[in-house]
């Protein structure tokens, strides 16, 4: 009776466990489903605006498109009429004049011819030489009115029939961005950001990406290319970002509909170069060195080991100086001053020659020399831990892989002690090197 009366409990506790978890299920899912009918109405009311206020300025501007086209006819009306009615206003003076003219001669001489006899030959001979001068048979020019302007107003009907057609077919609605963001991956004081087609149907030619801090209002482009990844630096650290991404189709000027909007931040701790050394420049935030023309020649390390095992560390070079052998990209197990290049023991770097060092020893693979806009990337993973059997010396083993300009080299380290995290360094002999470090 006991033991079933276990059982029972025993089962009991089993139920409420499996309700609880069930419930624990459905309210997440109950979340999910707010938050998506959130997203449609939110960008459902977000697009009504958007049509709202563009259609707005649409109308407005082609209202003014009109009127100013409306002032340009009626300018051309006034200057035709004003260029041809002054000729016939002259001929009309003129006419008017010789009326006025003819009228007092006709007087002059009717007087001329009833007046006695004394005065009649004098005053028909002042008639007559006045009339000679006045030239009678002399008559000036109306033009034809078929030669004459008649303005009048073209308008072609069809523009409505143009204008109406590319108004039906302007704009559109999507349900579904043609691109959505696929991956963000954190780095230290960046973000790799990955994204992905999901039409099938849309060609991209160009994708443009957005971000910004979840506590701004303000999205900020940072990258607009063919590549469908990107890494956004100059992230701090536990704070969340808000990207978007959207595409432009191959041969069109207009961009797609923005992605749906993904958080994403980063945890790891920026890497930074040693401050208040004196033959390296460092920028605002410290991950960039700028080796200067000071006479100082000591390697430049890092402000921490803050290098993991199992990351990936990237340097990128923005500008290159004069190279020298002894130049030096690399991590290693712990600072050691007074060298002027990482190519000693404890470290492993690339040359700027394309020279591949560990612990000090050439290898024989080498790499391309490093040029302005080369990226050198270090994938570090422990091996064995404990001792070796080997008469290297070392036991501790690291498999690294130095990656420069689509080539590789893959390598195993061997160490005197456990190193989870290291420094990373450089070394440049002349001026002119800029390095970033993410």
């Amino acid at each position: 009776m006991e033991l079933e009366q276990e059982l029972l409990l025993q089962e009991a506790r089993e139920n409420v466990e499996a309700a609880q978890s069930y419930r624990r299920e459905l309210s997440h899912r109950l979340q999910g489903l707010r938050e998506a009918q959130r997203q449609i109405k939110d960008s459902a009311t977000q697009t009504r605006d958007v049509l709202k206020q563009h259609f707005n300025d649409l109308k407005g501007t082609l209202g003014k498109l009109l009127c100013e086209r409306l002032v340009t006819l009626l300018q051309e009306v006034d200057t035709i009429e004003q260029e041809t009615i002054k000729p016939l206003d002259d001929c009309q003076k003129l006419i008017e004049h010789g009326v006025n003219t003819a009228e007092d001669l006709v007087r002059e001489g009717e007087i001329a011819i009833l007046g006695g006899i004394e005065e009649q030959n004098e005053k028909l001979w002042s008639f007559t030489k006045k009339a000679s001068h006045i030239q009678l048979d002399s008559l000036p020019e109306v033009p034809l009115l078929v030669d004459v302007p008649c303005l009048s107003a073209q308008l072609d009907d069809s523009i409505l029939n143009i204008v109406k057609d590319h108004i039906f077919k302007h704009g559109t609605v999507a349900s579904r961005p043609p691109v959505q963001i696929e991956e963000l991956i954190e780095k230290p004081g960046g973000i790799i950001v990955r994204w992905c087609k999901v039409d099938d149907d849309f060609t991209a030619q160009d994708y443009r990406l957005q971000f910004r801090k979840c506590s701004s209002n303000h999205f900020e482009d940072v990258y607009i290319g063919s590549e469908t990844e990107f890494i956004v630096l100059h992230i701090d650290p536990n704070v969340d970002y808000q990207f978007r991404v959207c595409a432009r189709g191959d041969g069109r000027q207009e961009w797609s509909p923005w992605s749906v909007p993904q958080i994403g931040h980063s945890t790891l701790v920026p890497h930074e170069w040693t401050t208040g050394f004196e033959g390296y420049s460092l920028s605002s935030r410290r991950n960039i060195a700028l080796r200067n023309d000071s006479e100082s020649s000591d390697v430049l390390y890092s402000s921490a080991p803050t290098y993991i095992c199992g990351q990936t560390l990237t340097f990128r070079v923005e500008t290159v100086g004069q190279p020298d052998r002894r130049d030096s990209i690399g991590v290693c197990a712990e600072k050691q001053n007074g060298y002027d290049s990482l190519q000693r023991d404890q470290a492993v770097c690339i040359s700027t020659n394309g020279a591949v060092f560990v612990n000090g020893k050439e290898m024989t693979n080498q790499l391309p020399a490093v040029t302005s806009g080369s990226t050198v990337t270090f994938d570090i993973e422990a091996v064995t831990l404990g001792t070796t059997n080997n008469n290297e010396g070392g036991n501790f083993k690291l498999r690294v892989t130095i990656s420069s300009n689509n080539r590789e080299v893959v390598f195993d380290w061997l160490l005197d002690q456990s190193c989870g995290s290291l420094y990373f360094g450089c070394s440049f002999f002349y001026p002119g090197w800029k390095v970033l470090v993410f």
